[in-house]
């Protein structure tokens, strides 16, 4: 007998209105990243799919690029939506990325039309779709960014993709979005963690009505992070582990982490999040944390740099 999914799949799992949206995420998403690509083991990869899904994670988060080797996650999460989720295609929101390296020659990153239907068109035929939930601008390049996004917006009006969302995008990308333009991100996907809080970007987005999203949320693990006192202490209070303190911070600040699980096992103790809570002393505590704060990203050399 093939995969059933759990009845009581939604049992836990909260979900976040995105603004005006109308579109819901899960609290944790799934990233599918270099777990989910050619150097990974299949088995392993279905079994996070059905370890997720099974939990109430709906969001499954791609990018054209994600591998090794570039395109390989696409592919991978095809045969496992074709051998197992094909009775769920309707419950499962998937998006993928374009704007980054891709292909040789002068279409093959950025923003152009040309690159983008190019990109989203071989997504499309990867995955095994006939569209893709949200589609999101991977990198903001400076001078071509607004460019970009109307070309977005097109692709949007001509139903190519259902929602739009952006990655790395720092504010003043957002208000040149939202001052000039028609359709409006869902999502901003970016770096955030106790050591690059990110706190007036994510007030703002708030105040427009777009969710963040976390790419690691636990700073791949940083050893400052790992090794922080007061993290350890107040994971011990709790009788959590410092991951799990971390990306609850995350859900209490109103941002959906997007942790890199490596197996089934890994991806459920992440999502042991919902019977504690962090008090207001403890999340100050974490934001004290913060060490990063004079960093900036810099979208022309696609990196953080001091301010």
């Amino acid at each position: 007998m093939g995969y059933m999914a759990k009845e009581s799949r939604y049992d836990t799992m909260q979900y976040n209105r995105c603004g005006a949206s109308g579109l819901k995420l899960p609290m944790v998403s799934l990233g599918f990243w270099h777990n989910f690509g050619d150097t990974g083991h299949y088995d392993n990869m279905k079994a996070m799919c059905r370890t997720a899904f099974d939990n109430g994670i709906t969001h499954f988060d791609l990018a054209n690029n994600y591998g090794p080797a570039y395109g390989s996650a696409e592919r991978n999460l095809g045969q496992i939506l074709r051998d197992d989720f094909s009775a769920y295609r309707d419950e499962l929101l998937i998006s993928t990325k374009a704007g980054y390296d891709m292909w040789p020659g002068p279409y093959g990153n950025w923003g152009s039309r040309k690159y983008l239907m190019a990109s989203l068109d071989q997504s499309l035929k990867r995955i095994g779709l006939e569209y893709v939930d949200m589609y999101m601008i991977h990198w903001p390049v400076t001078g071509e960014f607004l460019n970009t996004w109307r070309e977005m917006e097109q692709l949007y009006k001509e139903g190519y993709i259902k929602n739009l969302g952006v990655a790395n995008c720092h504010q003043h990308h957002l208000e040149d979005i939202l001052n000039i333009c028609e359709v409006r991100p869902v999502v901003n996907q970016v770096e955030v963690h106790p050591l690059f809080t990110q706190k007036p970007l994510i007030e703002y987005c708030k105040s427009e009505g777009i969710q963040v999203e976390a790419y690691s949320p636990i700073a791949q693990n940083n050893d400052r992070l790992r090794n922080n006192k007061r993290l350890k202490s107040i994971a011990s209070n709790h009788s959590k582990t410092l991951q799990q303190v971390v990306l609850r911070w995350h859900i209490q600040n109103g941002v959906i982490p997007i942790p890199r699980s490596t197996n089934k096992d890994r991806l459920t103790h992440n999502l042991d999040l919902f019977d504690f809570i962090l008090t207001d002393e403890e999340m100050k505590q974490i934001d004290s944390i913060n060490i990063n704060s004079r960093l900036r990203y810099d979208p022309d050399n696609c990196d953080f740099t001091e301010l």
